[in-house]
């Protein structure tokens, strides 16, 4: 489904999920997903709905069961764990469709067999049902992503703001508080559902717009409900809950080590003390070598590249410098010395990469309504560029007979277009939602103004447009793109005297929550024309878990807040990096290129256009070439973290390789369900963790590594004691 959410299609995605890598990952992930599910496609061919026609499809009423939204619940909790903590570790989240629905398939066929033995069923389980919770459980867990709590959101807080000189008064600095941001999210959550709900024909049906993350999702929903997919289901449920027990166990095992800074198996100088100083060792992560298996091997392999670039050859250079390009007196983590370089080259890199990105899939969009509206003819059909088509598919449009419709297409049309939404619900609400908004955002942000938001709410349908219909086409979401528009245009009309650097961040989350949820919700519709859902169960399935996502995500990270007292510090386990990305963004829109260290805004300027760059000769090339072009939005990430959850990404990409080479069959249909495994039972494990640090339970031992050298003194001053 739609991430930005970054699970549903670029996030996820949309990232992850939690920026454009997040989305860009999530979507290419979902395009691998859609490929292991080989089973499924064959289905698809032999037409789905004639092997599903003795089912009754039930109303949509049915369609909303509780049991569906207890396991989504559930669900919702575990993988906002997960999300989370990806958020606030390196802001990559894959996506997480494989895992959601296994688990819905898996809880409630354990749960409809139970009440089956004992005579009490009422209502069998079907596709349906399975594509409503798979719709909630995205929609609940999408909210860690696209409220900010890894970027925009944590980024306003006092632990961020004192990592920059700039901007750092009272007026641009907002303390997370449970209150504020639950009501928050409730009120610019919802928008993005009620704007685009009357497309919903328009996109799925008229323009039949591919949704490739939809389309997956749809097909490995179909797959489990036929008696050959079943099985296969049940087999993966089994090895993703033995790779979940070894993850957590492993997590937990790894917990005694730690009793002190610099502690434990995620220290462990791999390659020796000297790569590990710069940041290469592999830390014995199973939730970043999970998210490897899931990741395709050309975004693992440009996180290397960008590692290897930046810490093995940049910064030890422009470290020669101290006292020449920057004091050196200056504390590591000031934004006037090296860290300032890692920040902002790779914001160069991000605003690069997300501008050409943007160009192109705008581009694409008009392009495509251009041919729709203006150069339609009665008696041919337009044919839209569709994702994975390369560049030479999208840079024309050619006209061709229609095609006659299928079985399936004309049982999906029928029963799609036949539980309407009513036009007036969604502009009443898009209106009555908006109103109490504008009324109340500016109490939660007294930087901003009532007339800011109606600004923002008179251009976010266009936008929310805009994003829908180029998730449609390509499967890139760009929410984040979008916020980052906001940043720069809402900070500077506030200005720095007024507190602009805060107003930029809070608006970014007004425009990402719309813009994501728009292109998420469309991306459910889609799922739920394939698997005959009705438009009114998806609607109603993605605000109850919008609703459960706006609780769910801030407690979640009120716990992680309050749990870790060294959540947002560089070199901590949660450094939340993209906090004080986005943060600096906001600074940069407000104060300019002044906070810049010397050499530093040219060093942007040439990584800048060298993400432009790399991108062109990418669609230049082709997909048969641009394999071998690394993104610049996955060497950007590295550039400030360091290479330590590439080489844990790498691990997991050279496990599925080798056991793709020894049973391609067994890695294809498995591989989805050990990853899901592996990453679920760290995230659980994040629980009883982050209660044990609440409580003040410590870990018993701190195993730590040491160069010769200095376990030499240590020894010496140990005996002397």
């Amino acid at each position: 489904m739609a991430t930005a959410r970054n699970f549903s299609g670029g996030r996820e995605e949309d990232s992850y999920y939690a920026d454009e890598v997040e989305e860009k990952t999530t979507t290419a992930s979902r395009r691998k997903v859609g490929k292991t599910m080989s089973s499924s496609m064959e289905l698809e061919l032999e037409s789905v709905e004639k092997i599903f026609e003795a089912k009754e499809v039930p109303p949509w009423q049915k369609q909303l069961t509780v049991r569906a939204f207890v396991v989504s619940f559930i669900l919702g909790v575990l993988f906002t764990f997960i999300v989370m903590k990806l958020n606030l570790t390196t802001g990559i989240i894959p996506s997480l469709n494989v895992s959601a629905g296994l688990l819905g398939f898996f809880f409630v066929k354990t749960w409809t067999k139970l009440l089956q033995k004992s005579g009490m069923l009422k209502q069998p389980f079907t596709r349906q049902e399975n594509t409503v919770i798979q719709t909630c459980v995205v929609a609940t867990s999408g909210i860690a992503f696209s409220g900010g709590f890894g970027s925009y959101l944590f980024g306003m807080s006092d632990t961020v703001a004192k990592q920059s000189k700039e901007a750092n008064s009272a007026q641009n600095i907002k303390e997370p508080s449970l209150g504020w941001m639950i009501g928050f999210l409730f009120v610019v959550s919802f928008l993005g559902l009620f704007s685009v709900v009357p497309l919903r024909k328009i996109m799925v049906v008229d323009f039949k717009l591919t949704y490739p993350s939809g389309t997956a999702t749809a097909h490995l929903i179909n797959s489990f409900h036929t008696p050959q997919g079943a099985k296969l289901a049940k087999k993966q449920v089994r090895a993703l809950g033995k790779f979940l027990s070894f993850s957590f166990l492993w997590g937990f095992f790894q917990w005694f080590f730690t009793a002190g800074d610099g502690c434990g198996f995620v220290n462990y100088p791999t390659f020796g003390l000297q790569a590990y100083e710069h940041k290469f060792f592999f830390d014995f992560s199973t939730i970043y070598v999970g998210v490897g298996m899931i990741c395709p091997y050309l975004v693992n392999i440009s996180l290397l590249v960008g590692a290897i670039i930046s810490w093995g050859l940049m910064w030890p250079l422009i470290n020669n410098q101290k006292g020449n390009w920057y004091s050196a007196d200056l504390p590591p983590s000031s934004l006037s010395g090296l860290q300032g370089y890692r920040i902002f080259i790779a914001i160069a890199m991000i605003l690069g990469d997300g501008l050409y990105n943007f160009i192109k899939v705008f581009s694409r969009t008009i392009h495509g309504l251009y041919n729709q509206f203006y150069r339609k003819d009665p008696s041919i059909t337009t044919v839209l560029p569709v994702a994975g088509g390369g560049s030479n598919s999208t840079s024309s449009t050619t006209t061709t007979l229609p095609p006659p419709l299928t079985y399936d297409e004309q049982r999906r049309t029928e029963l799609f277009l036949k539980d309407q939404i009513p036009i007036w619900i969604a502009v009443g609400g898009y209106i009555s939602i908006a109103i109490v908004s504008a009324i109340l955002v500016p109490h939660i942000f007294h930087q901003l103004s009532w007339y800011h938001i109606v600004v923002i709410y008179i251009v976010a349908p266009v936008l929310a447009f805009c994003n829908a219909y180029g998730t449609g086409l390509t499967d890139w979401s760009l929410a984040s793109t979008y916020g980052k528009l906001a940043i720069f245009t809402i900070g500077a009309w506030v200005g720095a005297s007024h507190g602009g650097v805060l107003a930029g961040l809070a608006a970014c989350g007004v425009i990402m929550n719309i813009v994501s949820t728009a292109s998420d919700l469309m991306q459910d519709f889609k799922t739920g024309y394939m698997t005959l859902a009705s438009p009114r169960s998806m609607f109603i399935s993605q605000v109850i878990g919008t609703a459960m996502g706006c609780v769910i995500a801030p407690c979640v990270f009120w716990l992680f807040y309050k749990a870790f007292d060294d959540l947002g510090q560089p070199g901590s386990e949660y450094p939340a990096p993209y906090a004080l990305v986005f943060r600096n963004m906001s600074v940069l829109g407000v104060e300019g290129f002044s906070a810049l260290p010397k050499n530093c805004l040219m060093l942007c300027c040439i990584f800048f256009f060298a993400a432009m760059l790399i991108n062109g000769l990418r669609d230049l090339v082709g997909p048969r070439w641009s394999k071998f072009i690394p993104l610049p939005m996955a060497m950007a990430i590295p550039f400030y973290l360091g290479g330590y959850f590439a080489i844990d990404m790498c691990v997991g990409s050279l496990i599925l390789y080798v056991w793709g080479k020894v049973d391609k069959e067994k890695a294809d249909a498995f591989g989805p369900a050990v990853a899901s495994g592996l990453i679920c039972g760290d995230g659980i494990w994040t629980l009883p963790s982050s209660i044990l640090a609440l409580v003040g339970v410590k870990p018993p031992i701190c195993m730590k590594f040491l160069s010769r050298g200095v376990n030499t003194r240590v020894d010496a001053f140990l005996k002397k004691n």
